[in-house]
């Protein structure tokens, strides 16, 4: 614990550093000034919303698991399950790209039908960020399966756009925000093209099929919170919403082109990579301190965006447990959870896995299995 003279001298310190950083808020607030005129009331439409989204592997609570086995699985609003398989860091690249294809090179996934609108047949050639693993004499990082799942993800919203049949119009609600650094080279401007077609498709038979990505959290909301507050931003009695500038977005990210759209014109001729949509502050809430969210509205729907949000009101109103939450994506968590049961069923898989792969020696699981996994958690 800290003893009272030094909470003393940090309460002096911290005063201290306030005072002279205070023209550093000052200065987000001549930022964020401009927004207050554009702030538009919400107004409610309905629609059908549905929503994806992948278990999460950073919550994995399997005590004992020595290969660091991870589940890809996603799911959507109505329990609907597009993905479900087991891999390891060790998993070889080769083999889970040949697991997309069949032997003819049909596409036989997701996955695999994305790779084949890409024009690629290999993982380490749609991402940058998995690489070949032949090689057992070099050490495996386990990211890379991180990026795996998020590849994943973006694949079933790429095959449920391009082939699912809708009955009626409908709001996609994708977790996270419309924007991606995982892909290789222009491999996302593509996806985003075949987003886009899929789209265009099912306008020819009357159907509208909206796209935006809802993040819990953004580097730009965390920047800009206080400063929208001191000036009356979004604290209407009101849903309202807000679009944020391609230049308030450029200085809370650490990489520029993570906040560069196809919208934005910086005179060097590059092509935007990694964004696939148009930033915006929504509030569904009509108290002036309800929750506000950063979503991303599809690029080429910016022009629908009253719309498209009003949509995401209705959806978001009955928000339960999370309030002026969208429904349709708490649903899709719920459904995409693991919870204690799910966690014991698949320790029960690896133990007897491992009990085959040992043979003899299986015997040792039970043994290990009975041992304390965190002595060290005693000393709380």
């Amino acid at each position: 614990m800290i003893d009272p003279e030094s909470y003393n001298q940090l309460r002096s310190e911290i005063s201290e550093r306030l005072k002279e950083d205070r023209n550093l808020l000052d200065q987000l607030r001549d930022e964020i000034r401009p927004l207050q005129g554009s702030v538009r009331r919400i107004q409610p439409r309905n629609t059908t919303a549905i929503s994806l989204v992948g278990t999460d592997g950073g919550n994995n609570k399997i005590q004992y698991d020595p290969f660091l086995i991870q589940l890809v699985r996603v799911v959507d609003s109505s329990n609907n399950e597009y993905c479900l398989e087991a891999i390891t860091p060790s998993t070889k690249i080769s083999q889970l790209s040949a697991k997309q294809f069949l032997d003819d090179g049909t596409p036989a996934t997701a996955l695999g039908k994305m790779m084949a609108y890409l024009g690629v047949d290999r993982l380490d050639q749609l991402s940058h960020m998995i690489s070949d693993n032949e090689d057992s004499n070099k050490p495996i990082s386990p990211s890379w399966v991180q990026v795996y799942r998020e590849i994943v993800e973006w694949a079933i919203l790429f095959n449920i756009v391009r082939e699912t049949k809708f009955g009626t119009d409908t709001l996609i609600v994708f977790d996270g925000l419309l924007r991606s650094k995982v892909f290789a080279k222009d491999n996302f401007k593509k996806y985003l093209t075949g987003i886009e077609e899929g789209i265009d498709k099912h306008k020819k038979d009357r159907r509208k099929i909206f796209i935006v990505g809802f993040a819990k959290h953004s580097k730009v909301l965390t920047r800009y919170r206080l400063a929208m507050h001191l000036e009356h931003i979004l604290t209407t009695d009101y849903p309202a919403f807000v679009e944020i500038p391609r230049d308030i977005e450029t200085k809370a990210y650490i990489w520029s082109e993570y906040a560069r759209g196809d919208d934005a014109d910086i005179g060097t001729g590059e092509i935007n990579k990694f964004v696939g949509g148009k930033m915006f502050f929504v509030k569904f809430g009509n108290r002036s301190r309800d929750p506000i969210w950063p979503i991303d509205i599809f690029l080429p729907q910016i022009g629908e965006a009253p719309a498209i949000i009003g949509y995401l009101l209705a959806d978001a109103v009955s928000g339960f447990p999370v309030p002026f939450y969208p429904l349709c994506l708490q649903k899709a968590h719920e459904n995409a959870a693991l919870v204690d049961f799910d966690y014991d069923i698949l320790q029960d898989h690896i133990f007897n896995g491992l009990r085959n792969v040992l043979g003899n020696e299986g015997s040792v699981i039970d043994i290990t299995r009975m041992q304390d996994a965190d002595p060290a958690r005693l000393r709380y």
